[in-house]
This record gives structure tokens, sequence and C-alpha cells, in this order.
């Protein structure tokens, strides 16, 4: 299940964001480490802001001035947001438009060096002109639009080959976030979530793979040195992170950093030119929005406590309305009886003076409802009840019918028994009409 959701992960991450450095020159001696690749993102997703630290690592048999040289990154994405003043650098423009690329931004990016062991504070140093660079896109070709490639320059300094110092490129990514898709009903109890991805070595894009085709030969390996992908969630109150790959990834508390969450994962130089990917699947939720692991199970709580009685009192009352109008009568009888009717016919059969209770059990039912007097005990007086339902039908589909309405008739039969022999009948008949049978036998 672990290797699945990680595949799942990656495959809706969108484009990683890698970065590949080459040499001006080919096979290049000296390797580069330490390097941290740091991303910074806020609450307010908009452009991230990436800082690239890095050192070279100089053999021993060299000096910097042998191997001075400038460097090249390539970054399979467009830049914003974060530029230094500066004419662009027209050789990179030509460079790409030479091998069918078309040019659709350029300009300069913050560069600086900064100290490692000054004790003091002390704020990183700008490389004058900071470092030109030219963003570019192939139109065209049997796939189409390719995604934006950016290829920097990094002018020469000492500072690169100085191990005390490390050299720092900082560039504003307008797409390092991705949005992840979800229903609107995610989108309003758990926030928008969305997905950051930060790869090293990553080639794949359509317009970065043939320049580093055509330059393989001038990649800068990884050193043995502790290098990182680093990612920064300001506002860490209000963060939730779903899921982080790989596994091996780490999570913790920026001890510098206030309310800030660092999800880290360490560059092995040993896979060579393998790609190394960090992704972290994340959302940023707000008021009402972090209550709602709590605020859920409970409305699911109450609405199934509430959900039964209600439906009950619906199913009953449409119910009710549909069985008073319509009549499904397969038997053939439309009358419903309730209690006991006794018919005219065996009223006709009762003989004042003659007929025996017993006989009155027999023809009208062994149940009536029975009342003596303790001052004549040869006295008893028996009652029977009963209603009787009579639908009046208009149109009938085989065994249904509409109804209009429902004729009820309520029959009560008093007998006056003496030394268990009946005296006197009386009958009575009570007619209403009801709108539902139901209000017949209430």
């Amino acid at each position: 299940m672990g290797g699945l959701a990680a595949l799942l992960l990656l495959a809706g991450a969108g484009p990683a964001r890698a970065q590949v450095f080459l040499a001006a020159r080919p096979n290049p001696e000296f390797t580069i480490g330490p390097l941290f690749m740091r991303a910074s993102v806020s609450p307010e997703l908009q452009a991230a802001t990436l800082d690239i630290l890095w050192s070279l690592v100089i053999p021993p048999t060299r000096s910097g001035s042998e191997i001075a040289q400038d460097l090249y990154l390539l970054w399979p994405d467009e830049v914003d947001g974060l530029k230094t003043p500066g004419p662009p650098d027209p050789t990179l423009a030509r460079y790409v438009e030479e091998r069918g690329f078309i040019v659709t931004g350029e300009g300069r990016l913050p560069l600086s060096v900064q100290t490692l062991y000054r004790r003091e504070q002390h704020p990183p140093e700008p490389v004058e002109g900071g470092a030109p660079y030219v963003t570019f896109v192939r139109q065209g070709g049997p796939l189409g639009l390719t995604a934006p490639v950016t290829y920097v320059r990094i002018p020469w300094t000492p500072m690169l080959a100085n191990r005390t110092f490390l050299v720092r490129l900082r560039m504003g990514l307008p797409r390092l976030v991705k949005p992840r898709e979800a229903t609107w009903v995610e989108n309003a109890f758990w926030g928008r979530r969305h997905t950051a991805s930060l790869t090293f070595n990553d080639v794949r894009p359509r317009a970065m793979f043939p320049l580093y085709l055509e330059n393989r030969h001038r990649v800068i390996r990884l050193a043995d040195e502790p290098s990182q992908l680093i990612i920064n969630f300001a506002h860490a109150g209000t963060l939730k992170i779903q899921d982080v790959f790989p596994q091996t990834a780490s999570r913790r508390k920026s001890e510098t950093l206030e309310s800030t969450e660092v999800v880290s994962l360490f560059l092995d130089h040993s896979e060579g030119r393998t790609p190394q990917v960090l992704t972290v699947q994340f959302g940023y939720y707000t008021g009402w929005q972090s209550w709602a692991p709590v605020l859920i199970p409970i409305a699911f709580f109450i609405l199934g406590n509430l959900a039964g009685p209600l439906v009950m009192f619906v199913v009953r009352r449409v119910g009710a309305g549909l069985a008073g109008r319509i009549h499904v009568d397969p038997g053939g009888r439309a009358e419903r009886h309730t209690g006991t009717v006794i018919p005219r016919e065996t009223l006709a059969r009762l003989e004042p003076g003659v007929t025996t209770h017993e006989e009155v059990l027999r023809l009208c039912g062994p149940e009536p409802e029975e009342h003596e007097r303790f001052a004549a005990p040869d006295r008893r007086v028996l009652i029977y009840r009963g209603r009787r339902v009579v639908p009046r039908r208009q149109r009938r589909f085989g065994w249904i019918a509409t109804v209009s309405g429902w004729d009820v008739e309520h029959h009560e039969v008093e007998l006056v028994l003496e030394r268990g022999v009946v005296q006197d009948v009386q009958a009575r008949v009570r007619r209403t009409h009801l709108a539902q049978p139901e209000e017949a036998t209430r």
C-alpha cells in the first residue's frame, strides 16, 4: 500500500523541479559539494523562493586558478519575481535559438556568497551583475509546445573554490507549487491541497533533454559531501502535510525559523545521474477548517440520530397521502373491516325470548364486550363494535384504483340477555367521510 501511495503521489505531482550543473569545459575534474536546494513555501502559495547553495570540491592536484571557468545551470521551468538589474546576456539567447528554441524571457538572477565560519552576523555579499539567464520553449514537433526551461550562466568567482564560502543563487518559481485535483466538498471541508517537488539530476523535460544530451560530457557530478533537498513551509500552525515521498525524507520543526516545518532529503552521491526526488503533498487550512476532523464526525453522529425519525416521518406522510388516493385490491374486496360488524341477516335471526346466549356467541362472535350489574345478576348486556371502510373509487386499472375519499361506517350492536335468553336487540350505525383510511382506525 505504501508503494502504491508513493506512485500515486508522483503521478499527481506534475513536472518535477530539477537541476543539472554544467561546466564550461568538458570532463570537469571538480565536483559540487555540499549542495543545498532550499525552497520556501508560504500560505499565499504565490511564487515560491528557491535558494541553491553550493561549493566546489577541487582535487588536491589542482588549484582554483587552474579550473576557473563559468558554470551553467539547466532548470526545467520558468523563473520570475527575483531579478538583479543589468542587461541580459545575448550569447545565451543566441545559443538556444541556434538549436531551434524560442526565447520567452531573459534577465539576471541574484547571486551572492556567504561565509560559513564568521561568528558575527554577516549578510551574503552580492556578486556584481548576478547570474544572466534565458528562458525558452520549443514549438511544433510531434508533441507540440514544450514546458519552459531556463539556462543560467554563473560567472566564475574565486569564492567558488574557497571551502569556507557558499555561493547562493536565488530565483522565484511561480509554478513550484501545483494544485491537487479534488472535489468541492474536499476543498470546502479540508481546504485546497497542493504538491511541491524538488528533484536532482532529472533531465526528462522535452526542452531540457536535447541540451543535456549535447552537453552530458560537461555535467558536474555530486561530491561525497552532505547535500540536501529542502522545502520550508511557513506558518506551520495552519499546515497539514498529507504525504511525503520518499519515506526516507525527514520532517522537523525549524531550529532557526519561527513556525516553520522543514521537509528534507539527503542526496546520495552514489546514485550518479539517477534522478532523486522529494515530493510533499500538503495544504493550508484556516478558521473552521482546522476543526473539521472533530466537527465532521460529530455532525454525522447528530445527523445519523436525526435522520431515522425524519425519514420515518416523511415516509409516513408520503405513504398516508398515497394510501388516501390509491387503493390496491388484489383480492377483489374493496372494503376494510376492523372489530366485529354483524350483517343484517344475522341480526334478523336473533329473536327476543328465544335465542340463547350460546346461539348469540355462535352467530355473532365469541368475543363480545360484556356488562353485568351486581343488583341484577341474571341480567347481562353483550356489545359488538366494528368499523367498515369503503373507498369511493374513480378509475380502475386492474388491482389498482384511484380514490376520491373513504366512507366509514361505525357499527354497534347491543344485546340484552336475561337468564341466558335474548330480551332486546339494539343496532346503531354511524357514517363519516375521511380523506385517508388510516384515520378510521384511530
